[in-house]
């Protein structure tokens, strides 16, 4: 497992609320290349809960909907809009969770319209979401007019969690 580097931290403006390490309130997220699929870790804390000890159930879109963007700017190398967003929430999760995994990867390809199947275990390792996204990928000039050049692996480090 290999560490993505983030491309849009030299962005003016960037504050993505998934993925800006320096967004106040947001999730800052991280990600990682396994094989074909994206992997982010992250740990709930008591400020992004719904119910009491319950992690919001936007907040779990949203991770799986950041998942499935940063598949798009690895994998295909490009930037990308959410077309759709499918969520089945399987199990509460607990806001106290040490950590969650996600895990999404490309199941189909239909011109610029990607699909990613998305799953979020807790730290047991159970299954509490699974959703599709499906993704509109955008053309190299679209890209680049958004501040797109490349998105590249840390290093050679190979990393286990």
């Amino acid at each position: 497992m290999r560490k993505i580097k983030n491309p849009w931290l030299k962005k003016e403006g960037y504050n993505c609320f998934g993925c800006a390490p320096d967004n106040p309130i947001g999730l800052h997220m991280e990600f990682f290349e396994e094989e074909d699929a994206v992997l982010s870790f992250w740990c709930p804390q008591d400020h992004y809960q719904g119910w009491v000890g319950t992690l919001h159930g936007g907040i779990i879109s949203t991770l799986i909907d950041e998942t499935a963007g940063w598949v798009i700017t690895r994998k295909l190398q490009t930037a990308g809009v959410t077309a759709q967003l499918h969520v089945n929430f399987c199990k509460p999760v607990s806001s106290s969770d040490p950590q969650l995994s996600i895990r999404a990867w490309i199941t189909e390809r239909k011109r610029n319209f990607i699909t990613i199947k998305v799953i979020v275990k807790n730290a047991k390792e159970e299954t509490c979401a699974e959703g599709e996204a499906v993704y509109f990928a955008m053309n190299e000039e679209k890209a680049r007019e958004m501040g797109f050049t490349e998105c590249e692996l840390e290093n050679e480090e190979m990393f286990s969690f």
